[in-house]
């Protein structure tokens, strides 16, 4: 049997297409998504808003505003960038989209001023709702108990959370790395060729060379084994150049846990290859059309896992989730981003 597995191992490295599709195709696609989502995760990164404020006389009757404003305005994540000018300066820098919008105080009342409609304008009008539900609170408690204003306004900056929100990794969410988990999942489903491979080389009916085969004194089953295992051991290898060429080369994040990442690694590189193997063993077909099946449901698989468009993998968990379930590159993909 080892010297079944020797040879086998010697005809698979030979063999350009088995060294191809499992490992070299991956790897330029991992260099094409590299150079095309590399910065899309940019846009992402909040950056601190610039707000104008109206500096009047009603601004100055409204100290807990300002102490508000200066507490949103500082340290290394500060959520403003205040400048303090005339109403027409304010107006001005909004007509030229240089700040968000901009706040005026009018007797009692705080006016939020914007030209657009969007996510920084949307933060804006939250803080300032959050404000001035704040201070009615506090006019509507000072106005049936007057006796300690003092300890209620000590208490206003304390925010008490009740739930914390506790993460299995220390990494950061990444939308873009569902990519190349799901390029990982497709290469280890690509070792399913080289399962449909092992099958067909030992079905008689199929090739001068498996009725060779079928002819030696060997069994069956040990030669499948032995080619089953040499076929394993090669399509793991291509996997372990893949994920170090991915976190090596392309500074993919796998997270800390390395062990597991590798863990997972194996038993898909095991599930493509027996995928192939039931594939090749199921239709009584000619190779090709074994072929041209397990490429079809493998990029199937892919395309509802969120390869080529990250949106079906959620439209898909929502609406039809028991095809989420059992689409086994998705669960891969899960797998490998949990991790």
């Amino acid at each position: 049997m080892w010297h079944i597995f020797v040879y086998r191992l010697k005809c698979l490295l030979r063999d350009k297409e088995s060294l191809f599709w499992p490992m070299v195709f991956p790897l330029i696609l991992a260099m094409f998504f590299q150079l095309a989502f590399s910065n899309l995760n940019k846009g992402e990164i909040f950056q601190t808003i610039e707000l104008a404020v109206v500096e009047n006389e009603d601004l100055q009757n409204e100290p807990y505003l300002k102490t508000a404003l200066a507490q949103a305005s500082v340290g290394e994540s500060k959520l403003f960038h205040l400048t303090f000018t005339s109403q027409a300066e304010a107006e001005k820098l909004l007509q030229e989209n240089a700040v968000s919008g901009y706040l005026e105080v009018t007797g009692k009342q705080v006016k939020l001023f914007v030209n657009d409609t969007g996510i920084r304008q949307s933060i804006i009008k939250s803080f300032l709702d959050n404000y001035l539900q704040t201070a009615a609170t506090v006019n509507t408690i000072l106005a049936k108990n007057p006796q300690k204003p003092e300890q209620l306004l000590s208490r206003l900056s304390e925010r008490r959370q009740f739930v914390a929100e506790v993460s299995g990794t220390s990494a950061e969410p990444n939308s873009i790395l569902n990519y190349f988990y799901t390029l990982i999942a497709m290469a280890c489903f690509y070792g399913g060729f080289l399962g449909l491979n092992e099958v067909s080389r030992i079905e008689a009916n199929l090739s001068p060379l498996a009725a060779r085969v079928n002819i030696a004194p060997v069994h069956k089953l040990k030669a499948f084994l032995a080619g089953f295992g040499a076929s394993w051991l090669l399509h793991l290898t291509e996997m372990f150049i893949l994920l170090c060429f991915l976190r090596y080369v392309l500074q993919i994040d796998f997270g800390p846990k390395s062990f597991y990442v590798v863990l997972t690694t194996i038993i898909g590189s095991f599930a493509g290859l027996s995928f192939g193997t039931f594939i090749s063993a199921l239709v009584k077909k000619a190779e090709n059309m074994k072929i041209a099946i397990l490429f079809t449901v493998t990029m199937t698989g892919c395309f509802l896992a969120g390869m080529m468009y990250a949106e079906i993998k959620y439209l898909v968990s929502r609406h039809v989730p028991v095809l989420a379930y059992l689409n086994p590159v998705n669960l891969l993909t899960d797998a490998y981003y949990s991790l």
